[in-house]
């Protein structure tokens, strides 16, 4: 039974405030898992990422595209994330995160067309700021190719990864099983793309002038303004009623033991392994 009222589907809104990168992909997992698409509101939460860490996709390989002994070395917090893409550096940055069922967001004709729908709030929280906001597969020339795997997140495009006067802004990842949509995405503050270069093997040139941030674009808001306007778009993007809620009893023990178990081991944040 999915709730609404007069004004549209209600959502949880859930704010974690900063936390570290396993505790933050913990959180994330246990959300996806704990979500039942017959009885479940919807979420979404917002979180920081304190201190600074590397997330790898699902399928990559630490060894393949970290220099691992760097890592070592500056002890580097890596967290592997439950969605696919490139690596991505977790700095001065907004990150969301949502849960839901199809049935509980408008409709898309694709999976594919889902991140359409799932990112237009996006969209209109840039426009918002009086940024021009479009999707990079409505600036790509006649015939170019997007999607094409990088190690790095940021230094490939998707179709609907928003770009700013031709330059990409975060980025965004899904995940679906058993009817539930898990999607996850960074709005970055401050460009630190160079900071997470530097532990890649091989180091894409060029990156932060095609990459670029709200700093950059002359964006000084304070953070809980930065949330109001995310939060009045995602609603009026996804008809969503959002009600302010923390984690239930049930996400927080799911969360503690993927925490313990699975986002503390290296089998997993390495591998791709599971413990």
């Amino acid at each position: 039974m999915h709730r609404q009222n007069e004004h549209g589907t209600l959502w949880r809104l859930i704010d974690t405030g900063p936390c570290c990168g396993r505790e933050n992909m913990a959180i994330d997992e246990a959300l996806f898992r704990c979500f039942d698409p017959a009885v479940s509101r919807p979420v979404l939460r917002l979180y920081g990422w304190q201190p600074p860490a590397l997330s790898l996709g699902r399928f990559q390989k630490a060894g393949d595209d970290l220099d691992l002994a760097r890592c070592r070395a500056d002890n580097l917090t890596i967290v592997r994330r439950i969605t696919g893409g490139g690596a991505i550096w977790h700095a001065d940055e907004l990150t969301y995160s949502l849960v839901c069922a199809p049935s509980q967001i408008p409709p898309a004709a694709s999976v594919k067309d889902s991140f359409r729908v799932l990112t237009a709030f996006l969209l209109g929280f840039y426009r918002a700021l009086g940024l021009q906001a479009d999707y990079a597969v409505d600036l790509a020339p006649a015939g170019s190719r997007l999607g094409q795997r990088t190690p790095l997140c940021f230094a490939g495009q998707e179709s609907y990864d928003i770009m700013l006067q031709g330059r990409k802004i975060g980025g965004n990842a899904q995940r679906r099983s058993r009817e539930v949509i898990f999607q996850h995405g960074s709005i970055p503050l401050q460009n630190r793309v160079g900071q997470g270069v530097q532990y890649l093997k091989i180091r894409p040139q060029g990156l932060e002038q095609a990459t670029t941030c709200l700093g950059d674009e002359g964006i000084a808001v304070g953070d809980e303004q930065l949330k109001q306007i995310l939060v009045q778009q995602f609603a009026a993007q996804l008809g969503a009623v959002l009600q302010p809620a923390g984690l239930t009893g049930q996400e927080q023990a799911v969360s503690a033991q993927l925490l313990t178990g699975k986002y503390q081991a290296d089998c997993w944040n390495l591998e791709g392994e599971e413990p």
